[in-house]
């Protein structure tokens, strides 16, 4: 986990939020979802992330979240907490509550909405990271957040000692390659099927969403491609790629939590404006899953 090459490990899962039945927080699920995902091969977990549901979470069950997945799995894996907004200063107390509950790390999401100039986004994840003193992952994530984080922009917070690491979901290899390349930053894939193709430009590993139900056979080709076994990680990539376009038909956290459902895993209830998936959504999530091989799922 020391590795500067890999601070947060090689695979991690950007996982769900489990609700009870009445839309409250179900904490016992959350140990339980954080413990089966270590248990199957994660490195690390991000919570109250986009797949987490956190646009719809409250500070305090931000902080419930974090320790309940510290309390669980934090001996084991690195834990990382989402506490980016689009507020600056909400960001940086939510940075500095997760510190303070033991996390290991904070993703910072661009600010989503306002759509700040470059600089207001630098002086943003500076903000930040000037007031915490655990490393920060920065999430580029424009089809959400309205506007990329640019390249030259990335070369000068590289240059932060507590802005370490990228989780990078712009599918934009050259930009990626620029920045690995000319800095330390360590990126990571939050495109599940960009994972492999990162790889072959230097990223250090995942953050994913398949990796709730496929864990093992991404992580073999995670470690396939860093042994130079590059054959089998393409052919492992090529098996996955229905679980990947699978899990991604309609919005990622609907259908993970059906896929968890199916399984006896906790998930439970989305919270609105999102929705339980569709009958048909979920037959076709089955046919998905099975085509990708994953374990709990009939061919």
């Amino acid at each position: 986990m020391a590795d500067p090459r890999a601070p947060f490990g090689r695979v991690l899962t950007a996982m769900v939020t489990p609700f009870r039945p009445d839309g409250g927080l179900d904490l016992d699920g959350v140990q339980r979802l954080a413990t089966h995902l270590v248990d199957g091969g994660n490195d690390g977990l991000v919570v109250s992330g986009t797949t987490g549901e956190s646009a719809t979470t409250t500070d305090a069950e931000k902080d419930a979240i974090l320790r309940a997945t510290l309390e669980a799995v934090g001996d084991r894996a690195r834990v990382i907490a989402g506490t980016g907004t689009n507020d600056t200063r909400h960001s940086l107390e939510l940075s500095q509550a997760a510190e303070k509950a033991g996390a290991h790390g904070v993703l910072l999401v661009t600010p989503y909405y306002n759509k700040p100039p470059q600089s207001g986004l630098r002086q943003h994840f500076i903000a930040v990271a000037d007031g915490v003193g655990v490393p920060v992952m920065v999430y580029d994530i424009p089809h959400r957040a309205g506007i990329p984080i640019e390249t030259s922009t990335m070369l000068r917070l590289a240059e932060h000692p507590r802005i370490v690491a990228v989780k990078d979901a712009k599918g934009d290899l050259p930009a990626a390659s620029t920045v690995m390349a000319s800095t330390d930053l360590v990126y990571y894939s939050g495109d599940d099927i960009l994972t492999l193709p990162l790889l072959s430009v230097g990223a250090a590993g995942v953050v994913g969403v398949a990796t709730h139900v496929a864990t093992p056979r991404i992580s073999a080709m995670v470690h396939a491609y860093l042994d130079g076994d590059v054959v089998r990680a393409r052919e492992l990539h090529h098996e996955l790629l229905p679980v990947f376009v699978g899990l991604f038909r309609t919005q990622g956290a609907i259908l993970t939590k059906a896929a968890l459902h199916h399984l006896g895993l906790p998930g439970g209830p989305l919270r609105l404006p999102l929705v339980e998936a569709t009958a048909e959504q979920t037959e076709q999530m089955v046919r998905d899953l099975a085509a990708g091989r994953v374990d709990g799922f009939a061919a």
